[in-house]
């Protein structure tokens, strides 16, 4: 009996130490050292972080804006009522700053050198944080948007050459097939309307539509054959917006929306796997998800590599956690740019003539193809001046898996770098006092004229991980576009509420709702 005792106090206090440690010494550590380097930030609580102070300034902004009356319906400073702490914090101690949330210590980044250096930086020793497949394991786990490592080689040689320009030219005429069967429908619910004019909340449209071509273009098969993938992925996303990263322990508590999402996890991966046995019945056809297939069974057959020795992966979690993470991006980000884009464009009617003129000339005969999505220059600006003030991620986020250094700064093992894309992207200083208002025009020249520092245009991340399917986004999103425009004249309904609200994405919090007419 003594010794059953004497073994549970050792156990208790050893947990007691690293707790200790966890949460007292290593943070304390963590903050002088960078200190003695001319780093601060705001002091954390110990265990919940600076997350209390978050929620504070978030709420202030809230109870202002109640406060006010009504301003102007569009006004696109939205990271400054959604992220108050960011702009607060950068005035505060600078440009880059330390905070935590939780116990998770976070750089905060918003000086373009450093940004530079994260953008140039190869080493395998700068990747994704452990929280991304943990916190939010259920919707990405180990797939190629949060591992890193020999693991997330493996994965981008896999995936990033099906992605490729040439490949992605293949699957224009998926894309013009898929939209316009939605413009279709679109025409329909007009005709049936007596004043010849519809009001259509756009949003799950264009989510069935992105969920459509990337089902058929990557996998094969058709959105209603995915759509319950697709629709618990998004109450899993809708779930996780609302959780605290950081935050010791509580991914396991069996708190009510924690298990839904284990359910709904479960749920995901078994028709996963059903699609998979399905394929193997039907035989090799060489798109993504054979892709992803043959690769899953080498990482099995030779370890992953150097890197399952000690980050181990079974077949099935590779394909599963993958194609999670196709559906994820290729669905989400998509639709929710494509919704953002006909609201500016609904906004201000002269870029919307001006994208249709172009749209005409290129393909006035009503067809479209692979061929003309070059000579859509304006439409390609719309689309920029959209991520720019748009763009579906909030952060570009990176953890140092090794000691290394930035801009001399020497940064440990374990911290977690935090690039807040929208400040970078509306910065005056960069862009211009026109920054946060819909110019279009200051990409007529590309990108590397279109600001200061051509390295704070991030939409579809930097560097080395760089978003594999931007060729694929790209042409997507001309695509759609262009077809919109080919058949439609829309303006904003005055039921609109302009709404950015952050569910892990940035997303039109009460959808877009435009009034649409046929040309």
């Amino acid at each position: 009996m003594m010794i059953l005792v004497t073994v549970i106090l050792g156990g208790l206090f050893v947990l007691a130490f690293h707790a200790l440690v966890a949460l007292f010494l290593k943070p304390r550590l963590t903050r002088e050292s960078l200190r003695t380097q001319g780093i601060y930030g705001p002091f954390p609580h110990f265990f919940f972080g600076n997350v209390p102070e978050m929620k504070s300034l978030l709420q202030e902004v809230h109870d202002q804006s109640r406060s006010q009356p009504e301003a102007s319906p569009i006004c696109h400073r939205w990271p400054f009522t959604l992220f108050p702490h960011l702009p607060k914090w950068r005035n505060q101690y600078g440009p880059i700053c330390l905070y935590y949330r939780g116990s998770k210590p976070f750089l905060m980044v918003q000086d373009t050198e450093m940004v530079k250096e994260v953008s140039l930086y190869t080493s395998l020793d700068l990747g994704k944080p452990s929280y991304l497949s943990k916190d939010h394991g259920p919707l990405f786990g180990l797939g190629i948007l949060s591992s890193s490592g020999p693991l997330w080689a493996h994965q981008r040689k896999i995936i990033a050459p099906q992605l490729y320009l040439d490949k992605v030219k293949g699957m224009v005429d998926l894309m013009v097939e898929s939209t316009n069967t939605m413009v279709r429908k679109w025409e329909a619910r007009i005709d049936h309307n007596e004043k010849a004019v519809a009001e259509i909340k756009i949003d799950e449209d264009l989510r069935s539509l992105s969920a459509d071509i990337i089902a058929k273009a990557c996998f094969g098969s058709s959105y209603e054959k995915g759509q319950e993938i697709f629709t618990k992925l998004r109450f899993i996303q809708k779930l996780m917006s609302k959780s605290t990263v950081g935050i010791p322990g509580l991914r396991y508590l069996p708190t009510r929306s924690n298990r839904e999402i284990w359910a709904l996890d479960k749920e995901i991966s078994s028709m996963i796997k059903r699609l998979v046995n399905q394929r193997l019945m039907v035989g090799n056809k060489q798109d993504l998800m054979q892709m992803i297939m043959e690769g899953a069974t080498k990482c099995n057959e030779d370890g992953g590599g150097d890197d399952l020795l000690s980050n181990p992966i079974s077949r099935d979690k590779f394909i599963v956690d993958n194609c999670k993470n196709i559906y994820f991006a290729g669905q989400e980000t998509t639709a929710i740019t494509v919704s953002w884009a006909l609201m500016l464009l609904a906004e201000h009617q002269d870029w919307q003539d001006r994208c249709r003129a172009e749209v005409l000339q290129v393909c006035g005969n009503g067809t479209f193809d692979a061929t003309m999505l070059r000579s859509l220059k304006t439409v390609t600006m719309v689309i920029q001046e959209t991520l720019r003030l748009y763009p579906p991620a909030t952060f570009v986020i990176r953890s140092a898996l090794q000691d290394i250094k930035l801009k001399r700064i020497s940064i440990p093992k374990g911290m977690n770098i935090q690039i807040p894309i929208p400040l970078l992207q509306q910065d005056p200083e960069l862009w211009g006092p026109d920054a946060n208002m819909f110019n279009p025009q200051r990409f007529a020249n590309g990108i590397m004229e279109a600001c200061k520092t051509p390295q704070a245009y991030l939409p579809f991340g930097i560097g080395a991980r760089i978003c594999a399917g931007q060729h694929f986004a790209m042409a997507e999103l001309k695509v759609i576009l262009s077809l919109i425009l080919l058949r439609f004249q829309f303006s904003l309904s005055s039921s609109y509420r302009h709404s950015p609200a952050f569910r892990l994405v940035i997303e039109p919090g009460e959808g877009v709702v435009l009034m649409v007419r046929r040309i």
